[in-house]
């Protein structure tokens, strides 16, 4: 049974959504059913809190992996030990490109540049790719919602801070990824894994462009206020997140009703 995860079989919805911030998981058990009055709290060993309560009548939970493929990878195997079968990560993401402060990004695929994605695929190259059930669900509860909404591929990796001068990420951006965050990778190769076994485990990805990393060698990229990577103040972060927050909340209760 889990070690990290505390709680027992049951305990947690067949859907779970999956934010990286604890904070971010109140939030989101805040706005089931009844608040987090109505919500139940069944994991917060090591700040690892989850909850379990209803969205429109359907069984949903959320649980918080923290950052990273690693801490990503424990909450899931042990999820999957006690039966979830829905995936969903709600978090957010460095946008390449045209994308905007704001954007909803739903991911296809996520490229493994992660040890992570290494060592579950056993050191040889991989594909890591969403449900399609999961993405047309989040892609059309993000249009629903109003929300800018960009579908493809994106990046999962280990650095969050780009340790080359100039913004070396941004050769992700010019060869048609989305954006850059750090955990999705992970979660799609073991849900692939657990189908490949002949469950009925979906995983799918939408994140809130948090941060622009505009690349300086396009002539047409306008950098904002001079720098190459622009984030807005965390209250507007906080705001756009909420946004998609509830996104994944309509997307999280249409699957939970399949």
């Amino acid at each position: 049974m889990p070690i990290h995860l505390q709680a027992e079989p049951g305990d947690y919805a067949p859907v779970v959504l999956l934010p990286g911030d604890p904070n971010r998981a109140t939030r989101i058990a805040a706005r089931f059913d009844g608040g987090l009055e109505k919500s139940r709290l069944v994991s917060q060993h090591r700040g690892l809190l989850g909850y379990t309560g209803t969205v429109d009548g359907v069984p949903v939970s959320v649980q918080t992996t923290m950052m990273g493929t690693p801490t990503t990878s424990i909450v899931v195997e042990e999820l999957l030990m006690l039966g979830v079968t829905t995936f969903i990560r709600v978090g957010t993401t460095g946008g390449f490109g045209k994308l905007g402060i704001g954007d909803a990004v739903v991911a296809l695929s996520a490229v493994a540049a992660t040890g992570m994605g290494s060592v579950l695929g056993a050191g040889e190259p991989t594909a890591p790719t969403a449900d399609w059930d999961v993405i047309t669900a989040l892609r059309a509860a993000a249009i629903a919602e109003g929300l800018v909404t960009h579908v493809g591929p994106i990046v999962t990796s280990d650095v969050f801070y780009d340790p080359a001068p100039g913004g070396g990420a941004v050769r992700w951006g010019r060869r048609g990824y989305l954006g850059v965050e750090m955990e999705s990778a992970a979660l799609f190769l073991l849900a692939m894994r657990e189908r490949a076994k002949g469950r009925p485990v979906r995983a799918g990805t939408i994140l809130t462009v948090s941060d622009v990393l505009v690349d300086p060698e396009d002539p047409n990229a306008k950098l904002v206020e001079g720098e190459s990577w622009y984030r807005p103040p965390e209250e507007e972060v906080t705001r756009r997140v909420d946004l998609t927050i509830g996104a994944a909340l309509k997307a999280a209760a249409a699957l939970g009703r399949e």
